[in-house]
């Protein structure tokens, strides 16, 4: 089997297709952290590619349960059809809905699993899945069957860091931070995103995209996917360089900066600096 390596299209540090290849050798869950933005969702897409497997998502919400992901009783669908003297209510199997990760163990080939911003639920929600994702296994308790995996999937969890995630559920993973690009690695990253784009462009709002992030006291850095975004834009408007080009050492807004500042404190933030840099010439 072909090992996941960066590509045209996704730019991965080596780290990063080192931590990739261990989990899949080790046979353990990829926990991917890294700022918003900075491509670990679509990492699972690129892995499942690159393995030239099936991806199951599972993108998961505050209101998100751990046994959604194995299966769901519906009751309220049975008691109906009871109700209307449906033939179906006489084999309890109709009502049980199957989750991603059942989807993923009945797979008749391995596949990749993406469990996507674990750090939204609950915090129990990590230790309420260690049994399945280790041994590979539940059981069905209104059925009374066991569902065990049939190849053992390729798994790969993300965080936001928005919460800490239980030691117990951290043993059990490979993990990676994706650090943010640096410069280098960004003129790739928009290279292999928008070939056709003028050099003296990418350059100039490269230069505006990374000061904006040293920025202090900004609630959100622009992330990749934002700088994308405001590429495109750029692009579609036919924005000179010099557009953003500033001669003097002046903080100022830049065009089309929604697509960047993405709250109206740091919108705000900006505009102050702004007003005291041209306050102090």
């Amino acid at each position: 089997m072909a090992g996941f390596k960066s590509t045209e299209r996704y730019i991965a540090s080596r780290d990063l297709e080192v931590a990739v290849n261990a989990a899949v050798t080790l046979q353990r869950p990829l926990l991917v952290k890294g700022e918003p933005g900075t491509g670990k969702t679509v990492l699972a897409h690129e892995v499942a590619e690159a393995l030239g497997m099936p991806l199951i998502e599972w993108h998961i919400k505050s209101t998100t349960k751990a046994q959604q992901g194995l299966y769901e009783y519906d009751a309220v669908s049975r008691l109906r059809d009871g109700q209307l003297g449906d033939e179906r209510v006489r084999d309890i199997g109709n009502y049980i809905v199957r989750g991603k990760l059942w989807d993923a163990f009945a797979a008749d080939r391995q596949v990749v699993v993406l469990i996507d911003e674990i750090d939204k639920a609950d915090i129990e929600f990590p230790n309420d899945l260690l049994l399945e994702l280790d041994r590979m296994r539940f059981f069905v308790y209104e059925t009374r069957e066991n569902v065990v995996a049939k190849t053992r999937p390729v798994v790969i969890i993300t965080s936001n860091n928005e919460k800490e995630l239980p030691d117990a559920f951290l043993r059990r993973c490979f993990f990676h931070y994706i650090r943010f690009p640096d410069r280098e690695t960004m003129e790739k990253i928009v290279q292999s995103h928008y070939p056709d784009i003028r050099k003296d462009l990418a350059r100039e709002a490269l230069n505006v995209f990374f000061q904006i992030r040293e920025v202090p006291g900004l609630k959100k850095k622009p992330a990749t996917s934002e700088l994308l975004d405001w590429l495109k834009l750029l692009m579609v408007e036919d924005l000179p360089p010099d557009a953003l080009r500033s001669n003097e050492k002046q903080v100022v807004i830049p065009p089309l900066h929604g697509a960047l500042l993405k709250n109206e404190q740091d919108v705000h933030l900006f505009e102050r600096l702004a007003f005291l840099a041209r306050r102090g010439t």
